[in-house]
């Protein structure tokens, strides 16, 4: 019995199947239609949820980036284990003193050391020649460490406790902008992922009210399937199929569009961010989850659009 079960079942299921590719076919326009509105709304949410993602991606990235500078005074020989002192070779005693604090230091990732003279060279690259005037001893730059911390909360407790080391002439960490920039990057994150949820809401409103009508020029048909005695589920069967047809359908132009645009817009700008040390989403990553998202959503929401719309008329 449990086998018979099945292979009615299954009979039933590929009858269903068969009869919702005859229902889009038959009603053409209503189809067309329909696939068309689930086209148009899948297109706005892959954009909108690339964008939202990468934002959010660049803006972790910018947080991520921001460290503590940390300036040593100008008689402070941090890295060297011997100096100069009245002509004479001797032993640095504050040799790693100012380099052993910071990293002994909580919430302290890493710290990287830059000499005056590497400071110097990156200032004549950025800022031009005319710097060259402050050759050799007239360099005023100091020797600095750069300081990452393990989460970016920590930057402002990191540059507190850096201003305490003995040694330390003056430590940045960019302030005021520091703490707006995070404030920004926790509202795009916020903010971003309720428009999205927002759109995909929007989304199931619009699709759901574009199959309501095609599922309404056929009220005749489904009156007279109940009239002969047809089953709320046999009936339901085929317009769900139908349904999860018009989303599937509909999420193959969007996906295609993820596919080539997103890729255009990662060669094109991703080399250039890179240079800062930003990074958009890798294409091998993003694309098949949009892709798979989009399908994923074009079937969901065309079978419950389906569903939402059959209660109507099957009275349930």
């Amino acid at each position: 019995k449990r086998k018979e079960s099945t292979d009615t079942m299954i009979r039933r299921f590929f009858r269903h199947l068969i009869e919702s590719f005859k229902s889009l076919k038959r009603n053409g326009w209503m189809t067309i239609a329909a696939v068309s509105s689930v086209m148009i709304t899948l297109s706005l949410v892959a954009i909108f949820a690339s964008v939202i993602a990468n934002t959010i991606k660049l803006s972790d990235d910018i947080q991520n980036s921001v460290r503590v500078v940390v300036y040593m005074r100008k008689d402070i020989q941090d890295q060297s284990e011997q100096i100069e002192q009245e002509g004479q070779t001797v032993t640095n005693e504050n040799y790693h003193k100012v380099y052993d604090a910071l990293t002994a230091m909580k919430h302290v990732d890493k710290v990287d050391f830059s000499s005056k003279e590497e400071q110097y060279d990156k200032l004549i690259k950025t800022a031009g020649n005319n710097w060259k005037i402050f050759d050799g001893d007239a360099n005023p730059l100091y020797d600095a460490y750069y300081v990452e911390t393990t989460a970016p909360k920590y930057v402002k407790q990191v540059s507190a406790d850096a201003k305490k080391i003995e040694g330390v002439s003056e430590v940045k960490d960019g302030g005021v902008d520091t703490q707006r920039l995070f404030a920004l990057g926790t509202f795009i994150r916020n903010w971003g992922l309720i428009g999205v949820a927002l759109l995909i809401f929007i989304a199931v409103f619009l699709i759901s009210n574009t199959i309501r009508i095609t599922i309404i020029s056929r009220s005749r048909e489904i009156k007279i399937m109940r009239l002969v005695g047809a089953k709320n589920g046999y009936i339901r069967a085929p317009f769900l199929l139908e349904g999860a047809w018009i989303g599937l359908l509909g999420a193959v132009v969007p996906s295609a569009l993820v596919f080539y645009v997103y890729n255009v817009v990662y060669t094109s700008m991703n080399n250039n961010l890179t240079d800062q040390n930003l990074h958009l989403y890798s294409p091998h990553l993003l694309v098949p989850i949009m892709v798979g998202g989009l399908f994923g959503l074009g079937i969901l929401i065309g079978a419950i659009g389906s569903s939402i719309s059959m209660r109507r008329f099957l009275k349930i």
